[in-house]
């Protein structure tokens, strides 16, 4: 049977359960062997007319029955704990490295596929760990030593039972490239149905505003479609398989009761004998028809082997290197020193020699026009990206040599794109700080000018929150980001496009809390919007990667250049929307 070098790697995280659970089931094959002697010596008697012992082989019988069904339930509990510590560290170690990679991984393919890797593929690694490499290692072990007990007793019936069993096992082999190659066709299917759906689902307001309900629907019946003849075409090679596997083994066990009996109607073998030689020859097929089941239980975590290994393998994200510890007791100064950066297969640059420092305890805003290099700034800062030439600094040092989870723990975001979980209000700031008491709640979202919004819901802090949100405002999640990101208590506050996702008035209150949450903190803050960064301490303005001008809001005005432009295009957009 196939061995697939990405789950023999996961199982490694529970070496010493799955070995527990294989010496279980080895215990299991004594009883079932024991069984068989006992009850070859039985039939022995009762052919002979020797009843005296009978009820104490009987007895051997039931005792033996009465262990393995110990031995079984001690070793599926086994088996379970193993898989499920397999199951959890492989989903710890796939997301902790998806965390390395950072958005621009996650941003480059389908959350649907992810979701299917993380949940059901990680799933069916459970029934191959947990009970096929156990059972694989049994089936390697007892039929060669059961062999080696039919060699003593008949030396001929090898004759029948050793094709047979090299025939059960290795026969099916001849299909695992197209076995494979099935499994891979129908986890793709399986990936893209999921995405599809998933995309479906967050999507529906959309589709039913562009009235493409249907056209979806018919969508998906086709990727449906295209599952099941995956999952057909997969069922006919794997049923080839296991139809092989039942021909190798009822043959070779029929040709071993013909062996015994023209051996036991030679003379050359006792009754006893007789019996033994069946109940063995029976014994040998019992692990491989065993296999074969668990094969077919397991099979689904090696068609989405393939899917975890290009998780796990995936390239991108920064080396995690540094040893200092973002600890800054006061705000610290933000220093980009020449800094260009590459995105991979661009043409020009994201940023091009940037210079400029966002001072300590001050707000800076960043400002330009779409593709100017504003989030890129930002994604440097967090350490999703390094530089290609120049460096990023923060308190004087290089932010690559601040231990990663440090150096974003004291930088708190609000972006545009907040994201809240099916969760209590409660639960989702203390995302940000886990062991924030409720006054500090309540102080956050007071900064943060929500606790009274919050306070007037159902169940106060404790109100689930819809999926991303859904049951508040656009100034809400706004505010309650915000809140989040003021709990964490960082000194460094970036602020992208925070209040992009409100109208004017939205804008001014939550404008009024960010120049509240600034104080005391360095902020960094880039906006459209530019009334909102007019009274921000320094202004860098930003155009094709580069530098443009730096100055306050009057000072720029003044200077009649690009930022003047901008603050012209925006009132002119905002005339007409108002018109």
């Amino acid at each position: 049977m196939m061995l697939h070098p990405e789950l023999t790697r996961a199982a490694r995280t529970a070496r010493g359960a799955l070995l527990g659970a294989t010496a279980l089931l080895g215990a299991v094959a004594l009883t079932h062997l024991a069984q068989a002697v006992l009850l070859a010596v039985a039939l022995s008697a009762i052919a002979r007319g020797d009843t005296g012992h009978l009820p104490a082989l009987l007895a051997g019988v039931l005792v033996a029955v009465v262990v393995r069904a110990g031995l079984s339930w001690w070793q599926r509990r086994t088996a379970v704990r193993a898989g499920s510590r397999v199951r959890v560290g492989l989903r710890d170690a796939l997301l902790e490295h998806l965390g390395r990679l950072g958005p621009s991984h996650v941003q480059g393919v389908r959350v649907g596929a992810v979701r299917a890797t993380l949940v059901d593929g990680v799933e069916g690694v459970d029934a191959y760990v947990s009970r096929y490499l156990p059972q694989l290692l049994i089936t390697c072990a007892v039929p060669p030593l059961l062999l080696i007990a039919v060699a003593a007793l008949a030396p001929y019936a090898l004759l029948a039972l050793v094709p047979a069993l090299l025939l059960a096992l290795l026969a099916p082999r001849w299909w695992d490239r197209l076995l494979e190659r099935r499994g891979r066709e129908h986890w793709e299917s399986y990936e893209t149905l999921a995405a599809d759906y998933l995309e479906a689902l967050q999507g529906m307001p959309a589709l039913r505003a562009a009235g493409a309900v249907g056209r979806t629907r018919a969508r998906l019946e086709h990727r449906s479609d295209a599952l099941h003849r995956a999952t057909v075409a997969k069922l006919r090679v794997s049923l080839v398989d296991t139809g092989l596997t039942d021909l190798a083994i009822q043959g070779g066990t029929v040709a071993a009761a013909l062996v015994a009996c023209a051996s036991a109607a030679s003379g050359n073998t006792t009754a006893t004998g007789t019996y033994l030689l069946l109940m063995l020859a029976s014994e040998c097929f019992r692990p491989v028809r065993d296999l074969s089941r668990e094969w077919h239980a397991g099979y689904l975590g090696v068609s989405a082997a393939d899917g975890i290994a290009a998780l796990r393998t995936a390239e991108g994200g920064v080396p995690d290197e540094g040893r200092e510890q973002a600890d800054w007791s006061i705000a610290p100064d933000i220093a980009f020193d020449h800094v260009t950066f590459h995105y991979p297969g661009a043409v020009r640059p994201a940023l091009d020699g940037v210079t400029f420092t966002a001072a300590a305890g001050r707000t800076t805003a960043v400002v330009g026009p779409s593709g100017a290099g504003k989030s890129t700034l930002l994604s440097l800062l967090a350490r999703h990206h390094d530089p290609v030439h120049g460096q990023v600094s923060v308190d004087g040092v290089a932010a690559a040599r601040y231990a990663l989870d440090s150096l974003r723990r004291g930088i708190a975001v609000v972006s545009q794109e907040t994201y809240f979980f099916h969760a209590t209000v409660a639960d989702n700031l203390r995302l940000a700080r886990p062991d924030a008491t409720d006054d500090a709640l309540r102080r956050a979202t007071r900064a943060a000018d929500l606790h009274d919004e919050i306070a007037a819901m159902p169940d106060g802090y404790l109100t689930v929150l819809g999926e991303r949100g859904a049951t508040l405002s656009g100034g809400q999640r706004q505010r309650l980001a915000l809140a989040r990101a003021l709990l964490a208590d960082a000194r460094v506050l970036v602020l992208d496009e925070a209040t992009s996702a409100v109208d004017e008035r939205g804008e001014a209150r939550i404008g009024k809390a960010l120049a509240e949450a600034a104080r005391g903190r360095t902020c960094l803050v880039i906006a459209h919007r530019l009334d909102a960064v007019r009274h921000a301490d320094r202004i860098v303005v930003l155009d094709g990667g580069r530098v443009r001008a730096i100055g306050d809001h009057t000072t720029l005005m003044a200077e009649n250049g690009l930022y003047a432009s901008l603050v012209e295009a925006g009132r002119t957009q905002e005339a007409r929307r108002a018109a």
